[in-house]
């Protein structure tokens, strides 16, 4: 009898162990599926982020080339215009904020890392916003006066004051922000269709003045940048409402894990927002480039700009899902790894594009300022991403920031930071998809 007692409690204890070391393993596997989550759900960030950089290329490209006519065009050969039509349609305002909104994702990702850190979080993102607009200042003085750095470092300021709001709330003020700045901008839109001349402004004197400053040497094009300046910051307030929105939306999508594993699964409800910011963001997006590149007549241009502005959010949604959804595919995960490390070191491409910009359209390069049209430029600048796509891999593989993002780095800590231990790519998470 005691012999079959003593079996029978051998028996137990084998099962329970056999349960631990099941249970054991299942956790093991949860935290794994969890650790492959995490860094598949950065590598899409990141993917995202890189994908953006060739939109704000695009853009940018077309406001160096040369000096717009009364519209606001390039227009050398027959194609510029399809091509200018094209840029207003699907990329104006579509990527600056998704860049916006993915930085305001970013933020909450630096304060989880700073809440790790023990470090306080208002100082360190303080000396980043002010790194940032130094580099902006920089940027539109020397390079382009386009600048989106300054901006960011500008309205971050308001992103950091609400850094305690809840999801709610952040969520209630994206939409109250949006609402007004849209309202104003589609009634000035309104106003200057109704108000506004009907044939070109005479501008034509300026776009010579123009012409011949940004075909001078570096002091002629400082000069001019300089000049321009004020407008340019002018044109970025008008904006800042929108930037708002998309920040205070990317805090609220950091802080309920929009871009979690759980949500990117759920393929039904990423395909609803797709086909929604199609259906909204298409039509609208047709309408401003009617008016922006004709069509329509001239004095609707600004009606255009703030009717593409109002409904960029909706193609920008879009187009984030879709690419969601594709990277969720054997064939959209070596894409989305292509795109990445471009993401990961978009402040450093960002203003290489603006380097190369400057080189080639400006006096103290090739000089080939106004005498490009809108197809040579996207085609040019095209090739000048793929470049930039080769490059930024190779820099990842051997680096855990691009060289700009580790100078910001740095002024951020306020100190030299501190090298991963094991592969570039594998620590520092926070890094990887830091706000740009």
């Amino acid at each position: 009898m005691t012999q079959q007692s003593q079996q029978a409690q051998q028996s137990q204890q084998a099962q329970q162990t056999q349960q631990s070391q099941q249970s054991q393993q299942a956790q093991a596997g949860s935290a794994g599926s969890e650790g492959a989550a995490g860094r598949s759900r950065i590598l899409e960030v990141d993917a995202l982020r890189g994908f953006a950089l060739a939109g704000i290329l695009v853009v940018n490209l077309l406001a160096t080339a040369g000096p717009p006519d009364s519209r606001g065009l390039v227009n050398v050969h027959a194609a510029d215009g399809a091509v200018q039509w094209l840029v207003v349609l699907l990329a104006q305002s579509k990527f600056y904020l998704l860049f916006s909104f993915l930085f305001g994702y970013s933020f909450t990702l630096q304060m989880d890392s700073a809440a790790r850190a023990g470090a306080r979080f208002a100082p360190r993102m303080s000396r980043r916003l002010a790194g940032l607009f130094v580099l902006g200042l920089a940027h539109a003085v020397l390079l382009y006066t386009g600048d989106i750095l300054m901006t960011y470092a500008l309205f971050g300021l308001i992103l950091l004051a609400a850094r305690n709001a809840g999801p709610g709330g952040a969520r209630r003020a994206a939409l109250w922000v949006y609402g007004v700045a849209g309202g104003f901008l589609l009634l000035l839109g309104l106003v200057a269709a109704l108000l506004g001349p009907e044939g070109p402004d005479g501008s034509a004197a300026e776009q010579a003045e123009l012409t011949a400053a940004y075909r001078g040497g570096f002091t002629e094009v400082v000069g001019a940048n300089i000049e321009a300046l004020p407008d340019a910051l002018g044109a970025a307030l008008l904006m800042g409402g929108f930037v708002v929105a998309a920040f205070l939306l990317g805090f609220v999508a950091g802080r309920r894990q929009w871009l979690g594993a759980t949500v990117l699964a759920d393929r039904a409800r990423l395909r609803r927002v797709c086909f929604t910011g199609l259906a909204v963001g298409l039509p609208g997006a047709a309408l401003s480039a009617a008016c922006m590149a004709g069509p329509l007549p001239e004095r609707w241009a600004v009606l255009g700009l703030a009717i593409g502005v109002v409904t960029a959010p909706a193609l920008s949604a879009a187009y984030a899902t879709g690419l969601l959804l594709w990277f969720g595919t054997p064939g959209g995960t070596a894409v989305a790894r292509a795109l990445a490390p471009a993401g990961r070191m978009a402040l450093t491409n960002y203003l290489t594009q603006s380097l190369v910009m400057a080189l080639v359209f400006s006096g103290y390069g090739l000089g080939l300022y106004g005498r490009t049209g809108a197809a040579a430029a996207v085609g040019g600048g095209l090739v000048l991403y793929a470049c930039q796509l080769v490059l930024s891999q190779w820099l990842m593989r051997r680096h855990r920031l691009g060289p700009v993002e580790w100078l910001l780095r740095a002024v951020t800590l306020w100190g030299r930071p501190a090298k991963a231990a094991g592969a570039p790519g594998a620590a520092g998470v926070p890094e990887a998809v830091e706000g740009r």
